[in-house]
């Protein structure tokens, strides 16, 4: 009977060279047309007008100051985000403690709040009718609708991914070499830095391009709580819709350009990681049988 089922379980998986054709020819089509085309359009359509074009509507003030301030809340988030999933993975992974499945439901909170939620959610805090709007007005200080709302609101959208990168890495990895480095009397910064690091590291890594991503790309979070004030707290996805809607099509597209070349170079660094992770897998038994 187990060989029979083994008989039918292979043969289940040979399937014919059209039924392979066609699922290949359904998969090229469909990456081509929901894909590739959109991808391909928004390079045509920035570069339509010539590069001169291109290069005066990316350095247009509005949207040079678009830019600089994509580039600031992800140049603060994403570090923060990389200290936080660090120590939160290591505090999981490396200790039983009350609570440790809380923290982990926590972690996972961005993922199941919608962003125009989330942005809400400060507005109702920091907001001037919210809980702190009083205080923060008497102090002269202003977060909604100012470049602070845009880093908390980009803080907490990408709350998660490092973290739930290096989790199920380092729960995999267990605590066996950590506990024989602190035996042997290295202290906890060392076997951080000499054990835990490099186990994790293209982890890490891969955890922060994705969140660089999310943070340059968030427009629900952002956009709650930024006031869209033109040259101020305007981030890219921003103002890549007040110039469409302003029917600046060839600009829109420009601006639009630059988050599809991150999504690229994303793509390539991701890449990249992996197969720099398979690299080290595969050379791992290897090293093992000539020790």
């Amino acid at each position: 009977m187990s060989t029979m089922n083994r008989f039918e379980k292979s043969s289940a998986t040979k399937d014919s060279l059209l039924v392979k054709s066609l699922v290949l020819i359904f998969s090229l089509i469909f990456f081509g047309v929901f894909l590739l085309l959109p991808l391909l359009a928004v390079f045509f359509e920035a570069l339509h007008k010539g590069w001169e074009y291109y290069v005066n509507a990316v350095t247009e003030p509005d949207n040079w100051s678009a830019i600089q301030l994509t580039l600031l809340a992800a140049g603060i988030s994403v570090p923060l985000n990389l200290v936080f999933g660090v120590a939160a993975s290591w505090a999981i992974t490396k200790f039983d403690f009350r609570g440790k499945q809380l923290l982990i439901t926590l972690i996972d909170l961005p993922f199941s709040v919608s962003p125009v939620v989330a942005g809400l959610i400060f507005v109702l805090v920091f907001g001037a009718q919210g809980w702190f709007g009083s205080w923060l007005s008497d102090n002269d200080i202003k977060i909604i609708f100012a470049v602070p709302g845009i880093v908390l609101a980009t803080i907490f959208v990408t709350f998660p991914f490092v973290a739930r990168e290096l989790i199920p890495l380092m729960e995999a990895q267990g605590r066996d070499e950590e506990e024989a480095a602190i035996v042997l009397g290295a202290s906890g910064w060392q076997t951080f830095r000499y054990v835990t690091l490099p186990n994790i590291k293209w982890g890490l890594l891969y955890g922060v391009i994705l969140c660089n991503a999310r943070a340059m790309g968030e427009f629900g979070a952002v956009s709650v709580v930024s006031g869209h004030i033109r040259g101020y707290t305007n981030t890219i996805p921003l103002q890549v819709e007040i110039l469409y809607n302003e029917y600046n099509y060839v600009a829109a597209f420009a601006v639009a350009s630059l988050l599809a070349l991150l999504a690229l170079v994303t793509l390539a660094a991701k890449s990249y990681v992996e197969w720099q992770q398979k690299t080290e897998l595969n050379a791992a038994p290897v090293i093992e049988g000539i020790l």
